[in-house]
């Protein structure tokens, strides 16, 4: 596997901004990852994991260390995970008719693998989970990672609605298999895989098909293209929605839509987006995020905490 010198990161990201990567490479195998990992610790680098590049702001000054980028490390493969027969069954010590769950579809995903392609295996079945991907950037190893979710009320509205496990490489290159109930799925983030790099993903749904399910698809991308900037450089919600209401509301209301910091703007579409206007840089969206959250907290007195994940030239170890 090509291990490759100060490779610029910003083309790699939603957002299109951030320096280069002092290493980088592109696994496109499980094993090339294990590669990764045994190349960063006989050169004594550190390792960073950039996932789908969406919620990502990379520094201006770049990353130090190897960058791991996980976008070739793509491929679903469709699984019978252990199925209950569906229909009813008599019970022979009372005679009693009970309904037993329907049979569940499943898949193994790559990390890398978009969530569009999830989408377009769920929507083939006309399963529900493809009306919760139709609004989701990015790939399945930062879903999982980020517990990425929606604000409309569905079921499913959270990644971890539909994991039923992950496989996670360590340091030394193992590989170790962690169950959905092992892991901590909290809002807009999981924790009790770590440490290591997330390498394969299983997913499940009950087989229940959903009557019109792609005309609701339809619809809802046609609703969130009017509502959201996605022809301009963005990377999703900037901050996490608090216990007061909705982020976007909130930032509205305090007539912050269209600030601007540099090349960086608050979206005339929806307040809790920030749009790269074209040559925005990483110090640009800080300060903008910054300022946003000063006037939120003078004008309400609400603490907005963002959903983004900062890679920094000081690098702190392992972030996905």
């Amino acid at each position: 596997m090509k291990i490759q010198e100060n490779i610029a990161l910003a083309p790699l990201t939603s957002w299109k901004v951030g320096g280069p990567a002092q290493y980088f490479c592109q696994p496109e195998t499980i094993d090339e990852v294990r590669q990764a990992l045994h190349w960063a610790q006989s050169h004594g680098s550190k390792i960073a994991v950039l996932s789908g590049g969406t919620n990502v702001l990379v520094a201006d000054e770049g990353v130090c260390g190897l960058v791991v980028c996980l976008n070739k490390l793509t491929g679903i493969v469709p699984i019978q995970p252990p199925e209950q027969i569906s229909g009813q069954i008599s019970q022979p010590s009372t005679g009693e008719s009970i309904v037993e769950q329907p049979r569940r579809l499943g898949l193994r995903a790559l990390a890398g693998t978009s969530k569009s392609e999830l989408l377009k295996f769920f929507l083939q079945h006309e399963l529900s989970p493809a009306l919760f991907l139709a609004g989701l950037p990015g790939d399945v190893g930062g879903g999982v990672v980020m517990n990425a979710g929606i604000g409309e009320i569905t079921t499913p509205h959270e990644f971890g609605e539909i994991v039923d496990g992950v496989r996670v490489m360590r340091g030394g290159g193992q590989i170790v298999d962690i169950p959905s109930k092992d892991i901590h799925w909290a809002y807009r983030k999981s924790t009790g895989w770590q440490p290591g790099i997330i390498v394969e993903v299983m997913i499940s749904w009950p087989n229940q098909k959903v009557p019109g399910i792609r005309d609701q698809v339809r619809k809802l991308n046609k609703e969130r293209a009017s509502k959201q900037p996605l022809d301009m450089p963005n990377c999703g919600s900037v901050f996490q929605n608090p216990s007061e209401g909705k982020a976007g509301k909130i930032i509205q209301d305090c007539g912050l839509k269209g600030a601007r910091r540099g090349q960086a703007q608050v979206s005339e579409k929806h307040a809790n987006f920030i749009v790269n206007l074209g040559g925005a840089t990483c110090a640009d969206i800080l300060s903008l995020i910054q300022h946003v959250q000063s006037e939120v907290f003078r004008q309400k007195q609400i603490s907005l905490k963002t959903e983004v994940v900062m890679m920094t030239s000081d690098l702190p170890g392992l972030l996905l």
